[in-house]
């Protein structure tokens, strides 16, 4: 009874917050596979500096908590900003999209990174023999493989980054969890909101996952043809 009287009374509050972790899931994913590509490539490059600049931003975000790295993005930064006179504030949907893009980006690079070894080392001697240069090898030949290889990944990352929104939730990101929160605090309905709150991602994770497993399994039947 109570969780019917949730999805009838709730149902409009849940939905604003489903959209908003939709959006910053969808959107935070597409700059960290951006960024988790430019890591990789940089931490593959033969310039030292790139190669450390890269290490040392991923050993910072995968050795700290996603929130420690809200609460760093959403009062830390602004705090420092305005120490130099500089009038800069952060909403809670940018922080969360800043912290959620980086943090993934860091996984995502590794992810990429493991996709260009997985891909065999002729690929590259073949298509330098054929007059390419590293630069075009690279981008026509080898990360496409790359690429392919990593999507079963990918997903998993991407089904990673929808369950950290509810992190983000704390600075007070009107996600469904936050909003879940609003209705608790109005009718003290706990188990049946959370019960709710559940179901959905449990919903959305099925799927990934079973998209997931479909592209894996794809993947094998190519290797074997």
């Amino acid at each position: 009874m109570g969780v019917a009287r949730v999805l009838r009374e709730a149902l409009p509050l849940l939905y604003q917050g489903i959209l908003v972790t939709v959006q910053i899931t969808a959107a935070s994913l597409l700059i960290a596979v951006v960024v988790g590509l430019l890591v990789c490539l940089l931490g593959m490059s033969k310039i030292k500096l790139f190669s450390i600049i890269s290490k040392f931003y991923i050993w910072l975000i995968r050795g700290t908590p996603l929130l420690v790295q809200t609460f760093f993005v959403y009062f830390g930064a602004p705090q420092l900003i305005q120490s130099f006179g500089i009038d800069f504030r952060l909403t809670a949907y940018s922080a969360g999209l800043i912290a959620l893009s980086l943090n993934a980006g860091a996984y995502i690079a590794e992810i990429f990174r493991g996709g260009i070894q997985a891909v065999d080392s002729g690929q590259m001697e073949a298509a330098r023999s054929l007059g390419l240069t590293k630069a075009s090898s690279m981008r026509h030949v080898i990360l496409p493989q790359a690429v392919r290889i990593s999507v079963p990944s990918l997903v998993n990352q991407m089904i990673i980054t929808l369950k950290d929104t509810s992190i983000i939730s704390v600075i007070s990101l009107a996600d469904i969890v936050y909003q879940a929160k609003i209705y608790i605090g109005r009718t003290m309905e706990s188990f049946a909101t959370w019960t709710v709150v559940g179901v959905f991602y449990l919903v959305v994770v099925t799927v990934l996952t079973f998209l997931s497993n479909y592209a894996e399994k794809k993947m094998s039947y190519g290797k074997n043809s």
